[in-house]
């Protein structure tokens, strides 16, 4: 039995239980996760409910995830390196979890009209989104994270006057019994491994279990030393923290394996098959954003041997996987041309590919070091975090710019005043979504403390305060603009109809965009203004207001703090959020009719041109960069057609290169065939490995709903390299 064999039949159970899980749970637009579905017959008690069926504060949520824990069904593979899968979403087992207000036990009602107003994702009550730094539980393991946490329990009892910090006390217990838990789950894990040696026939796999069982019980109380006991030391911790609150983050994992490999290989006890195959399993088990390459602190440059191994575990894994590549100045570019060598051939929207250059020099200009600005890396759809150190709310606090503009036209009888009124609106829009911060970041430990991120974050377990109120060492709080060309076509239509050309009065864009652009003479308005020059089509009239947009966002974010004091970081994102938003958002004056999807992220609109130019794409959205360490990702839908694939290569490296050098921070990528993915989309049962990437995450394409589905075909461009 060989590897490939191996890998083969993890990849086929692994398609197999995503069919399963489209079966039961229906389309889901989301990540893919690693979850698997527990046995129908398990039915998860909690054990502490309020009499609405929430649960809120460190006791509960410690109570509940060890229970949890420690009646986890167990998922044992023979052919797998490591143990376990993650069946539940602690976060998500609450009454109406869906209802953002439901799950927050503070009112904020004082800030709700203008949220609604404005269609602001508030963040409040929102959980993770910041990144690890996994080497503490490395270096620790968790029996020395629970010895940590019992230290700083007696030194919050003993040694102040007052008797300690009650809540710190509090966290500290909660922070036990989130350790016990998870300790339970391993020691099960172990033991239901070493149970199935007792029934494998075949003899490979029954030494894998027995490795497997040996490990698990080992890591119920020890630090990792081995390369394989590293990975499965990682997995049981995203399992473990996915199960509390979904979490997600990964970090810049060749540095946190490559001293472990080549230890491992030094002693003769792997060869780089393993350590390949280690990799596979631990992407497998759950896509988890993880980098490589890239800058160190210090300048150097990261590539390794652990880099191209796990590249190349990416490239045989054949299923959802969220690997970016750092591109600076500095690095090696075999690292970078195989990534795009593995993006062609497999066309499964992975890797992606980060602007170093950009993102350093952004964070640096919120007063930060160049040696920090290189440790904060991309670990999310889109979001950027310093692992262990910084707590962002990333990707979830974002503003609907359509809707803002839909405000302040209806405000205005004409062009003169459009912008005046878009201005204020906008800054109304951010004070509101700052306040809203701070609300979160003054309840939200007391709603759902982070119980796993604070442990391997620097300072929540020292300060007994959890990284939403005061654990973490940066506060860098981000807002997102969503809506960009939408906003920015409408400007540019209206200035290129009304005031340049007069073929429209203010009034007649007014009337027709009130009456959903139906009837004859609406239509006539909706063809003129659909027609003006796109963002993105260069040297438009929209083209100059997204820059102008950019400069507004950064006008009222850059540089401002929450009143709280929080520094604010701005950037263009929408995430999955494309369709939602747009239900909100009547007619604009760009032709889009009432409740269609409003824009995605800093891209400009699907037909902003007719030949689809990539080079033209590369340049608008570098020109639309906030530029303060957080990105405006490109999502780039392309047909390769006919070019040979060595010359696509060379195309496409030098695309990325002359976007980044333009300031562009992030490149996500689907190249597919153009026919069968429009195939797939009428009956996407026919294609169950089609794998793509929807935004900042990959998903099997027969996992989305029909109108997501919708718009990744409408963001191709055919023939593009």
């Amino acid at each position: 039995m060989s590897y490939t064999e191996q890998m083969a039949r993890l990849t086929a159970r692994k398609i197999e239980q995503t069919r399963v899980k489209q079966d039961r749970l229906g389309a889901r637009d989301e990540d893919d996760y690693g979850l698997v579905l527990p046995p129908e017959s398990f039915k998860a008690d909690l054990s502490v409910r309020d009499a609405t069926g929430q649960f809120s504060g460190p006791r509960a949520w410690a109570a509940n995830f060890r229970w949890l824990m420690e009646h986890h069904p167990l998922y044992i593979d023979p052919d797998d390196a490591l143990a376990g899968r993650w069946m539940f979403m602690l976060s998500r087992m609450r009454l109406g979890y869906q209802l953002s207000r439901s799950n927050f036990a503070f009112d904020y009602s004082h800030l709700e009209p203008l949220q609604k107003k404005y269609d602001i994702t508030t963040g409040i009550g929102k959980d993770a989104h910041f990144a690890p730094d996994y080497q503490i539980g490395l270096d620790l393991g968790w029996g020395g994270l629970l010895e940590k946490v019992r230290k700083a329990r007696l030194e919050f009892m003993g040694s102040r006057q007052d008797g300690g910090s009650p809540y710190a006390i509090e966290l500290m217990d909660a922070e036990e019994q989130a350790i016990l838990g998870v300790q339970a789950w391993i020691r099960r894990l172990g033991e239901a491994a070493a149970d199935r040696t007792m029934t494998e026939e075949d003899p490979v796999r029954r030494a894998n279990l027995a490795e497997m069982a040996r490990i698990c019980l080992k890591l119920v109380d020890q630090p990792p030393e081995t390369l394989r006991e590293v990975v499965q030391w990682l997995a049981i911790f995203n399992m473990a923290s996915r199960t509390y609150n979904r979490d997600g983050a990964g970090g810049q994992l060749d540095e946190l394996l490559r001293p472990y490999y080549e230890r491992d290989l030094a002693a003769g006890r792997i060869t780089d098959a393993d350590a390949e195959f280690y990799c596979f399993c631990l992407l497998l088990n759950d896509p988890h954003y993880y980098q490589i390459g890239g800058p160190a602190a210090d300048g150097t440059d990261q590539t390794s041997r652990m880099s191209y191994i796990i590249l190349e575990a990416a490239n045989k894994l054949k299923s959802s996987c969220n690997l970016t590549i750092r591109v600076w100045d500095g690095m090696d570019r075999a690292l970078y041309r195989r990534g795009v060598e593995i993006l062609l051939a497999n066309r499964l929207g992975f890797p992606r590919f980060s602007g170093d250059k950009a993102l350093v020099e952004g964070f640096m200009k919120n007063g930060y070091s160049a040696e920090l600005a290189r440790r904060r890396i991309a670990v999310g759809c889109n979001w950027m975090s310093l692992p262990g150190l910084e707590y962002t709310l990333n990707d979830v606090v974002k503003i609907n710019i359509a809707k803002v503009f839909e405000v302040a036209f209806a405000e205005s009888d004409s062009w003169a005043e459009l912008e005046a009124n878009y201005r204020k609106h906008f800054a109304a829009a951010v004070k509101v979504t700052a306040e809203g911060i701070d609300f979160h970041l003054d309840h939200q430990y007391l709603n759902e403390p982070e119980l796993m991120l604070n442990l391997l974050s620097h300072g929540p377990i020292e300060k007994g305060k959890d990284v939403s109120h005061g654990g973490a060492t940066y506060y860098n709080m981000a807002i997102d603009g969503a809506g960009l060309a939408v906003v920015a076509d409408s400007f540019g239509a209206i200035e290129q109809r009304v005031v340049d050309e007069q073929a429209l009065s203010f009034a007649e864009v007014k009337d027709a965009v009130a009456a959903d652009f139906e009837g004859e003479a609406c239509a006539r308005v909706r063809a003129l203004l659909d027609t003006a020059g796109r963002y993105g089509a260069g040297g438009t009239r929209a083209d100059a207001w997204a820059v102008k947009l950019t400069e507004i966002l950064n006008g009222e974010i850059a540089g401002h703090t929450t009143p709280h004091g929080f520094k604010l970081i701005p950037g263009w994102f929408t995430w999955a959020d494309t369709i939602r938003f747009g239900k909100t958002v009547g007619a604009t004056p760009n032709g889009r009719k009432a409740g269609e999807p409003i824009s995605h992220g800093a891209n400009p609109l699907p037909g902003f041109r007719k030949d689809g130019a990539l080079t033209a794409m590369a340049t608008a959205i570098a020109s639309v960069q906030p530029g303060y360490g957080n990105t405006a990702p490109w999502q780039l839908e392309v047909d390769i057609g006919l070019a040979d694939d060595e010359g696509a290569v060379d195309k496409l490296m030098a695309l990325m290169d002359g976007h980044f050098a333009l300031g562009g921070t992030l490149v996500n990528i689907n190249v597919v065939d153009a026919d069968k993915i429009l195939a797939a989309h009428k009956d996407p049962s026919k294609y169950p490995d089609l794998v793509v990437r929807v935004t900042g995450f990959t998903a099997y394409f027969n996992s989305l709903s029909p109108a997501f589905r919708q718009l990744v075909v409408k963001r191709l461009i055919r023939e593009a390299v």
